[in-house]
């Protein structure tokens, strides 16, 4: 029998030069500094090497705080075998004396002026004692300069920078003076590229006024307003730090107007309505006023809506006034509803909260199967108001959201029923060690009336589906009138969930719902669901595919959702 003959190992790759240093010294080393992986040709490229290399690690050293390192090279002594280059880094620079001084309006001797310098100088990080090194000297002149500059001095300067290090005993002596030149308040608007709209469009979210200290962060915070305007495709805000024109620096907006007529399409699913198809326009001027107009079509399988509405611009005091229409039809658990509806409403939006107070109409035709139809009509004054505190607008990890309405109608002024709706929900996200999230939600709504009967939907409470309690058909919770399900007065479902990331992306969570909808208190009977499902971080927002079981019957029903509902 012929035995194959057993291929060679592969060869070793020689090492040319041994290094000989700490362990901390040499990954840094080997990290910056390439060694040859040839034979030197001659002695006159070696001593060429044994130049370079003691230069480049001096150096390196050096940024590190090593001025008087030790660096020795023993050639190979016999051929084949690797050169000796051995490394003694010597003592490391520490700070030994600090000097932070100041000129210009910031040096005057005022109780304000003082405390800021104090602070400047407390927040200082290369203090006495600390390793002195290339690098964290030049973050920390930066840093100090970038917060004078911050607030009233945009046109400071460092004038005198100094780090005298004596290498003997291994010690720096640093010195910073800083001009911060006079204080800065900002002057008027100067604007380039601003045709469609009236000045008053930028200075509405002007976060300052004219005559304000100058804050850098007032700036960039009025640019990125600007920026996330419908009304812009790109916005620069800057200013000129000219100290001549310190008094009333002009404010320069450079930017490009967007279009102000869009019309867009899209389709979907969810498995609360099903397959959905929609068209909407918008008008980003409406009537040369800078307003916005908006209108939709939505065809879903369970609903379908036509609305159409006119915000109009905030004011100085985010205050914006809102009004419009919407038609609506419904088929959901064997409840047929026709619904028209008009709206004025006043609205104050922050970047955490918003608070509404509204005057809306409806008229609703309800055909509910097994049962006589009826109309309802009422005239609701209505407030909402939301509060939020999180970490990320798309994908939360930490913080809550609480929200709560409360209004209502009397039979005197164009409602069928005196009835007071009241209705609060809040979403809390804890996160869980370095990736994980601790989700709970609790809502509970209730109306005060002598009878559901005359109230339309929307005043009313039914459960079931997603962000309600899953393993129950959407909004299958509530009261049997006929053979369908339709609103009662009182609601309360809560949820608490675990979502467990194993990458940046994907993810698996568990969950439990709880609750129900009824007409009385004393008709409520606590429904719970439970299951898991996939999380996933998607390009248009957080995905959400559960499998969920009811629990009295064990009923297994899927669930779809993107984006999170607040």
């Amino acid at each position: 029998m012929a035995c194959a003959e057993p291929e060679p190992a592969p060869a070793k790759k020689t090492t040319l030069i041994t290094l000989d240093a700490p362990a901390s010294i040499k990954k840094l080393i080997e990290q910056y500094i390439t060694f040859p992986d040839q034979p030197f040709a001659d002695a006159t490229s070696q001593a060429i090497f044994v130049r370079r290399v003691k230069r480049e690690i001096s150096g390196l050293l050096a940024t590190e705080g090593y001025f008087t390192p030790e660096i020795e090279f023993t050639p190979a002594p016999a051929p084949g075998q690797p050169h000796q280059l051995n490394l003694v880094p010597g003592p490391r620079t520490r700070v030994a004396s600090l000097s932070i001084e100041f000129l210009g309006d910031l040096a005057d001797d005022t109780p304000e002026r003082r405390a800021r310098v104090q602070k400047l100088r407390d927040d200082w990080p290369l203090t006495p004692g600390k390793v002195f090194r290339s690098a964290r000297w030049e973050d920390a002149k930066t840093a100090l300069l970038s917060s004078v500059m911050e607030r009233d001095y945009a046109a400071a300067r460092i004038t005198e920078s100094q780090a005298q290090v004596d290498p003997e005993t291994a010690q720096a002596y640093l010195n910073v003076v800083i001009d911060s030149g006079p204080a800065f308040r900002f002057g008027d608007l100067q604007t380039t590229g601003l045709e469609r709209y009236d000045l008053d469009v930028l200075q509405l979210k002007m976060p300052f006024r004219s005559g304000d200290p100058y804050r850098r962060d007032q700036l960039l915070a009025y640019q990125a307003r600007l920026q996330n305007s419908p009304l812009f495709n790109t916005v620069a805000v800057s200013i000129e730090p000219d100290p001549a024109l310190h008094e009333a620096v002009p404010v320069d907006i450079t930017l490009i107007e967007a279009h102000a007529k869009r019309i867009g399409a899209g389709v979907g699913y969810s498995s609360n309505n099903g397959a959905r198809g929609e068209i909407n326009y918008r008008d980003y001027n409406f009537l040369g006023r800078a307003w916005s107009l908006g209108s939709l079509l939505r065809l879903e399988q369970k609903r379908q809506t036509f609305s159409a509405r006119v915000d109009t611009l905030p004011d100085a005091n985010h205050y914006h006034y809102t009004f419009g229409g919407r038609v609506e039809m419904t088929d959901i658990k064997n409840l047929k509803t026709f619904n028209q509806r008009a709206d004025f409403s006043r609205i104050r939006t922050t970047a955490n909260s918003m608070m509404q107070l509204g005057l809306n109409w409806q008229r609703e035709e309800r055909r509910p199967a097994g049962a006589p139809k009826t109309v309802n009509e009422t005239l609701a004054l209505d407030f909402w108001g939301r509060y939020r505190n999180i970490d990320d607008p798309i994908y939360v990890r930490n913080g809550y959201v609480s929200e709560m309405r409360l209004g209502g109608g009397t039979r005197h002024v164009l409602s069928e029923r005196d009835f007071i709706r009241s209705y609060a929900r809040h979403m809390h996200w804890w996160p869980i060690g370095a990736r994980d999230t601790l989700h709970l939600r609790a809502e509970v709504g209730y109306t005060l009336a002598s009878s559901r009967q005359g109230l339309p939907q929307e005043y009313l409470f039914r459960a079931g589906g997603i962000q309600s309690i899953r393993g129950y058909d959407f909004l299958s919770l509530g009261v049997r009138e006929g053979k369908a399900i339709v609103g009662g007065r009182t609601m309360a479902t809560g949820t608490l969930e675990y979502v467990r990331w194993f990458t940046d992306n994907w993810g698996a969570a568990v969950f439990a719902d709880a609750g129900d909808a009824a007409d009385r208190w004393r008709d409520f009977k606590l429904g719970l669901g439970y299951g898991g499902g996939v999380r996933w971080r998607s390009p248009a927002g957080p995905f959400a595919l559960d499998l969920a079981r009811r629990h009295d019957t064990g009923t297994l029903r899927f669930h779809f959702s993107i984006a999170v509902a607040f």
